[in-house]
């Protein structure tokens, strides 16, 4: 069973297991009330008060998930020409060498193609070893080889067409297609806005970068914040996801004014924001000490599935809620007071159980990479 599904089974057994308990008045969960046999192989529920204290411990944690200081430190390389770069060699006063076929071949017809074994072909020369080597030292090799032809030959080389170094964007993009890296080193800004976003379907909390057999989970949002602006170079070779907005959802269901699944474009997602676009608890069934975030396991076997609790009636808990962190897939959950009982939760639920599994299969790719 793969973690997506650990996922999502914890979510309903979370729902089953609080249907099926003997709630007092106002519906407040003890630890005891969803504690399951580990032993049993269909894992274990913890509840857990959110606190100053455990938010101060996720924020810890975050911060050591936060992205190597290895990937900013990386610098470009002075560009090397490849196999599948286009040069245009200019030799001053000979259009004739410059342009061998006619002023009328123009464009990419008048440059001259890298070969696959890494070399070009230039009159009177012949075969000039290309690849691996800067502009620069393409054309000291040209003028000084011509000059057995050409008396004190002017020699300019620039490259018309880059075709060997390039990285990747798909995803939530406008233009899912390869783009080049050339001369001037190109940043993971440049990268997603040459291949431009789906404002209305792009996450920008959770871009995917792969490189080297990696992959980072990159929040464009807190960048500035964690790393002063530094800008992040990319290499031959990273590869770049947007992902879709639609995949990272929480659900808000309960005694809340308006319940259901709603997507959040940043990635530091609090509480007491998603009650809010929720419009709040219903002030005459809701229970202030009945809000809890359930958040299921992706090894049940081993860890327990989460069910975090928030006494809504303090002003305090009302300030902790707006430090404590959701993660894609969570479900917010608000108690009836007086006789209400649990299962009308499994009864709100249900409709959102497809979505549910699309979302918690995103949470749980996102804190795997």
């Amino acid at each position: 069973m793969n973690n997506t599904t650990h996922r999502l089974l914890a979510a309903a057994l979370t729902a089953l297991a609080l249907s099926g308990c003997a709630l007092a008045p106002g519906q407040h969960l003890r630890r005891g009330d969803v504690a399951v046999d580990r032993h049993s192989g269909d894992g274990q529920l913890e509840i857990v008060t959110i606190t100053p204290k455990l938010i101060a411990q996720e924020n810890a944690a975050r911060a050591q998930k936060s992205l190597p200081n290895a990937l900013f430190d990386y610098q470009p390389e002075p560009y090397k020409v490849g196999i599948g770069d286009i040069l245009y060699v200019t030799v001053w006063d000979h259009p004739e060498l410059t342009v061998p076929a006619g002023s009328q071949q123009a464009g990419a017809l008048a440059g001259r193609l890298v070969q696959s074994d890494g070399t070009l072909f230039y009159p009177y020369i012949g075969k000039v070893k290309a690849s691996g080597k800067s502009p620069v030292e393409i054309r000291e090799e040209i003028s000084r080889r011509l000059a057995q032809y050409v008396e004190s030959p002017q020699v300019d080389v620039s490259v018309l067409t880059y075709g060997s170094q390039r990285v990747w964007v798909t995803g939530a993009a406008e233009r899912s297609s390869p783009i080049a890296l050339g001369t001037s080193p190109l940043t993971l800004a440049d990268a997603i806005s040459q291949a431009g976003l789906n404002s209305a379907q792009a996450d920008l909390s959770g871009i995917q970068l792969s490189r080297d057999g990696t992959t980072y989970t990159i929040n464009l949002e807190s960048l500035a914040r964690q790393f002063g602006g530094r800008q992040l170079f990319l290499k031959d070779g990273d590869s770049i996801f947007v992902p879709y907005l639609d995949r990272k959802e929480i659900f808000v269901v309960g005694e809340v004014n308006l319940p259901g699944a709603y997507s959040f474009r940043t990635g530091d997602v609090s509480l007491n924001q998603a009650l809010g676009r929720a419009r709040g608890l219903l002030q005459q069934t809701a229970n202030g000490n009945a809000v809890y975030v359930i958040r299921g396991s992706t090894d049940l076997l081993q860890e327990p599935s989460m069910v975090y609790q928030l006494e809504a009636r303090s002003p305090t808990a009302f300030a902790a809620g707006s430090q404590f962190h959701l993660q894609p897939g969570d479900v917010v959950f608000v108690g009836a007071a007086g006789v209400s009982r649990w299962n009308r939760f499994v009864n709100q639920l249900l409709p959102f159980t497809s979505i549910l599994y699309n979302a918690a299969r995103t949470g749980t790719e996102v804190r795997d990479n």
